[in-house]
C-alpha cells in the first residue's frame, strides 16, 4: 500500500515540472512582449511618424543652409558649434518628447483595455502569469521605447548629417567643420546617457503610478491619475497655503541634475554638456523614485489579478 501513495506526490512533482519545463520553452515574456508590440503599434509608428514630418521639414530647410554655414563661420567657436548642433538636439528633443508622450498613454491604456474589452478572460486563461503580463509592459515602457527612441534619433541625425554633407558639397563648400562640430558618437553617448538615466530611472516611479491607475481604474484611467495629485496639491494650499507637492511633482517630471550645461541654450544630449554620474546615482530622490516605483507595479500585479472586467 505504500507504493501507490508515495507514486501520487512523483508524478505530481513531474507534472509540474513538465509544466515548468514548456512554460521555459514557450518564453511568455518574449510572446507577452510580442502582443504589446502588435497591440499597440503606436509605440513605433508614432516617433517614427514624427521623425520623417521632423525630417521633411528639415530637408526643405537645407535649401538655405549655405548661406546660414559662411554667417556661421564668422562667429567664435563656441557660437558656431551652438548653431550647427541645434538641429540635430531639437530633432533629438522632438523624438524623445513624443516617445515620452506615447509611454505615458500606453501606461494608462495598458491594464485598463484589456478590462475594457473583456480580452483579459481571454489572456487569464493562458498559462501567463498577472507578473509576467505586467512586467512585460513595464518592459516596453522602460526598455523597448528608450531604446527604440535612441536608434530612430541616430538613424535621424545621421541623415541629417549625410544630407547636410552632400548640400554643403554641391555649394563648393567644406564639410570638415560640420563634420569636427556635429559629433555624432559623442552626441549619441549623451543622448542613450540621459535616456537611461531620466526616462528609464528617474521616469519609472511616473509610469509605475501611471500603470496602477491603470489597473485601478473602471472608467477614465486619466482621470484617476490626475485627480489625486491635484486634490493633494489643492488641500496643501487651503490648509497650509505651501506648495511643497507642487514642487516635488515638477521636480520628479522636470528630471535630476544629472547634466552639467555650458550654457543655458544647450540640450542634455549636447557633446558639450558635462556628464555627473555619481551625483545622479547619490541624489535620494532616485532611490525613493525606486521604492516608490517597486510598490506600484506590485499593486498593479494584485490588482489585475483581482479586478473584474469593466
Amino acid at each position: 500500500m505504500t507504493t501507490p501513495s508515495n507514486a501520487v506526490p512523483d508524478s505530481s512533482f513531474e507534472s509540474q515540472a513538465v509544466t515548468s519545463a514548456a512554460l521555459s520553452e514557450t518564453r511568455p515574456l518574449y510572446w507577452s512582449i510580442r502582443r504589446e508590440l502588435w497591440e499597440n503599434r503606436v509605440i513605433y509608428i508614432g516617433p517614427l511618424a514624427v521623425a520623417a514630418v521632423f525630417l521633411f521639414g528639415f530637408f526643405l530647410s537645407t535649401i538655405c543652409l549655405p548661406q546660414r554655414t559662411r554667417a556661421l563661420s564668422a562667429l567664435d567657436a563656441a557660437h558656431q558649434h551652438e548653431g550647427m548642433v541645434r538641429p540635430y538636439d531639437f530633432a533629438a528633443g522632438l523624438i524623445m518628447v513624443i516617445a515620452f508622450l506615447v509611454a505615458i498613454f500606453y501606461a494608462l491604456d495598458a491594464l485598463y483595455s484589456e478590462r475594457r474589452d473583456r480580452s483579459i478572460l481571454f489572456w487569464k486563461s493562458l498559462p501567463v502569469s498577472d507578473l509576467t503580463t505586467v512586467l512585460s509592459k513595464v518592459c516596453i515602457l522602460l526598455i523597448v521605447l528608450p531604446l527604440f527612441s535612441f536608434a530612430l534619433t541616430v538613424v535621424t541625425q545621421l541623415i541629417m548629417l549625410v544630407w547636410s554633407s552632400v548640400i554643403l558639397l554641391g555649394s563648393g563648400l567644406s564639410v570638415a567643420t560640420l563634420w569636427t562640430q556635429v559629433s555624432l558618437p559623442q552626441i549619441s553617448m549623451m543622448l542613450l546617457y540621459h535616456l537611461l538615466t531620466v526616462h528609464v530611472l528617474w521616469y519609472a516611479p511616473i509610469y509605475g503610478w501611471l500603470l496602477l491607475a491603470s489597473a485601478w481604474a473602471r472608467r477614465a484611467p486619466f482621470l484617476w491619475a490626475v485627480l489625486p495629485p491635484l486634490a493633494i496639491f489643492a488641500l496643501e494650499k487651503i490648509l497650509f497655503n505651501t506648495s511643497h507637492f507642487a514642487h516635488f511633482i515638477s521636480y520628479r517630471f522636470g528630471g535630476p541634475e544629472a547634466f552639467t550645461f555650458p550654457s543655458k541654450m544647450t540640450m542634455p544630449m549636447d557633446s558639450m554638456t558635462s556628464l555627473d554620474p555619481l551625483k545622479f546615482f547619490t541624489t535620494p530622490g532616485l532611490w525613493l523614485g525606486f521604492i516608490a516605483a517597486a510598490v506600484f507595479f506590485a499593486l498593479a500585479v494584485r490588482l489585475r489579478r483581482y479586478r473584474e472586467p469593466s
